[in-house]
This record gives C-alpha cells, structure tokens and sequence, in this order.
C-alpha cells in the first residue's frame, strides 16, 4: 500500500547533521518540506541544497521547516554542505538526515528500482503541523525542483487551511481564491462579507 495525501507521516528517529531527531517531535506545530536526493556531491542535488538554504527566510515566513535526506552518512553530509556553501554562495543550516541504510528511503517509498536500487529518488513530501502528508511530487534525476511552486504550494495549502477555500490554476499568493461548492451563497455572504463573483453556481471568486 502506497502512501496517501491525508495520511500521517510515517514518524522515524535518525541521526542528521544536526544531530538525532524524532521527525514528529521535530515538526511540532510547523510545516515541513521534508525532500530527498539520491546521493551527497551529485551535480542537481547540490543545486537544490543550496537554493533550499539560500531560501531560509521564506520557508521560516511559511512556519515551515526544510528537511533533507540523503543515503549517505553524516559524514559524509558534512563534507558535501561545505561543497554547497562554497559553490551555492549561502550558508546550509537546516538538518540533512543521514540513510545509509535506506530504512527511511523505503519507508518513504523513495526507492525505485527502474532509477536505481540503492539511491533515493528525488522526492518532495509537504507535510503539515497535525503531521500529515499534505502533497508529493517525484522528480526524475535529470530535473531541478521548481521552488516557486514549492513555495506556491505551501502558500495555496495554508489558504486554504485559514479559510476554507480552494485556489484556481496558477494561484499565487495575492489571487483571488474559489469558494467551494459545498458552500451556500448565503453562508458565503457571511463568510465573505467583501463579496464574490459568481461565473456559475460551482465556480464563485473573491479575494481574503
């Protein structure tokens, strides 16, 4: 059985560059970005490290915290943050877990044999402060994230949390956000005093 959107994060307890942590307990009411990489010193993956710390601020405005993994050792993971420093031009602070095992690469189901038997796929996981997995995306090894649409996401997950709304195609933060059908135009007046557009009795707009 695969993971599922809704369900809880399966919890763990490892050793990361920033010492051991129980995932859960380490999330506690923030969100996290918890991403994988098939192995430390790989050309995209360094990308994607150091565009993860040169972008601190913004997952800290986002209550979120960032989360790597690799299956590699702690070793050799530190070794691999001075690589980024030094070629990212930023400094790595968030932990990188350390699975040489792979324990939490299958658990996660980030192992695909068609790719590779030993090395984690590039996976991203957001996951919100009740500890469930709110999105997951794969990406083939040869594709950089996007990290405006990680961070589109996250900002589309809370809008959506605070207000019980939907977001349309392309929603970015500042956009007018959808009512969901399963909300009456009357409690819609109320919930939206500011008011909405109504392009059909499903599909209603206003902004929050």
């Amino acid at each position: 059985m695969g993971l599922l959107l809704g369900e809880q994060a399966p919890n763990f307890k490892v050793e990361t560059t920033k010492g051991k942590i129980d995932f859960h307990e380490w999330i506690g009411n923030s969100w996290c970005f918890f991403f994988s990489h098939t192995a430390d010193f790989i050309h995209v993956c360094t990308t994607e490290m150091g565009r993860t710390a040169q972008l601190a601020k913004e997952f800290a405005a986002r209550n979120t915290k960032p989360l790597g993994l690799s299956t590699d050792t702690v070793e050799e993971h530190m070794k691999w943050i001075v690589d980024v420093n030094e070629t990212q031009d930023t400094k790595l602070e968030f932990p990188i877990v350390a699975d040489p095992d792979h324990k939490i690469a299958e658990k996660y189901q980030m192992i695909h044999p068609g790719q590779s038997s030993t090395a984690a796929v590039r996976s991203v996981f957001i996951i919100d402060p009740k500890k469930n997995i709110r999105l997951m995306m794969t990406y083939p090894m040869s594709v950089g994230r996007n990290f405006d649409e990680i961070l589109r996401v996250i900002d589309a997950l809370q809008m959506s949390d605070a207000h019980g709304v939907a977001t349309p195609a392309d929603w970015k933060k500042g956009d007018k956000v959808i009512i969901p059908p399963s909300v009456t135009n009357e409690e819609a007046k109320k919930k939206f005093p500011q008011g909405f557009d109504e392009i059909r009795p499903y599909l209603r707009f206003t902004k929050v």
